[in-house]
């Protein structure tokens, strides 16, 4: 069970409950695109900071380019990619969103990672479609964006309910000016932005519903985490009666560039 969640010594993003859902969609992407191409992709990793996504993609093959703008995450990042069997299929480039024109040619990206990175931009829509210009057609988006409805919850949980009432009406989705968080998003805003930046959106999960919640106490063993995971997965695409994924910290969408 642990081998089909993905869960190795050493793989960051597959043994931490946080990420092992993402990793395990991501990883199977890259499977699949792999398969159809007949090469290994030409992975972009935007926002990737510390690279634990983008070693464990070159891993398996692919080659990966991470823009960061932290000189400190790009360094950390350096000594993983040593520390792994794949250094020489990781390149580091200091810059942000409005770099990819000059890192990237029109069209040469198979996969494109925004994990945790929309919400910190200064125009998302904008940000789509410099995404969408770099990636080829048929490509794939991964984008991990913060949900609002999470944060109204937690913030009424918290007791603080002008707060939550401010996170669920504000066009930002912010609780107040002490918000660490600069945006979250709606599904729909979402989609629209990226049918409008030339995206198909095809999968929707929510992310983290169930382990921010969890005390780590309860998490000590892997057949622990490996039940979390599993009700994760099963309440991640839950669109129904309870509607479960909406409450997910984060939402993973998989959009194919058109």
């Amino acid at each position: 069970m642990n081998e089909e969640y993905g869960w190795r010594r050493g793989d960051g993003v597959a043994d931490n409950v946080r990420t092992a859902a993402v990793w395990s969609q991501v990883r199977e992407l890259g499977e699949s695109r792999q398969q159809e191409l007949s090469r290994p992709l030409r992975v972009l990793d935007l926002g990737g900071g510390t690279g634990g996504l983008a070693v464990a993609l070159a891993e398996r093959g692919h080659t990966v380019t991470v823009v960061d703008p932290s000189p400190d995450a790009l360094a950390s990042l350096g000594l993983r990619a040593e520390q792994s069997s794949a250094a020489e299929r990781v390149t580091a480039v200091q810059g942000d969103e409005d770099d990819l024109a000059d890192i990237a040619a029109p069209g040469s990206i198979d996969l494109l990672c925004c994990h945790g990175t929309l919400e910190y931009v200064e125009d998302p829509a904008a940000t789509l479609v410099r995404m969408a210009e770099v990636l080829a057609p048929g490509g794939h988006l991964s984008l991990l964006v913060a949900q609002r409805v999470a944060a109204v919850l937690a913030r009424a949980i918290a007791g603080q309910f002008e707060q939550a009432r401010a996170a669920l009406t504000s066009a930002d989705g912010r609780w107040g000016e002490e918000d660490p968080m600069p945006r979250r998003f709606d599904r729909a805003e979402l989609r629209e932005m990226l049918g409008r930046a030339g995206f198909t959106t095809l999968d929707a999960r929510g992310v983290r519903i169930f382990s921010d919640l969890v005390p780590g106490t309860y998490l000590d063993t892997d057949a622990e985490r490996t039940a979390l995971l599993e009700l994760e997965e099963l309440a991640s695409t839950d669109e129904g009666d309870t509607g479960l994924a909406r409450l997910g910290g984060a939402v993973h969408v998989v959009a194919r560039r058109d």
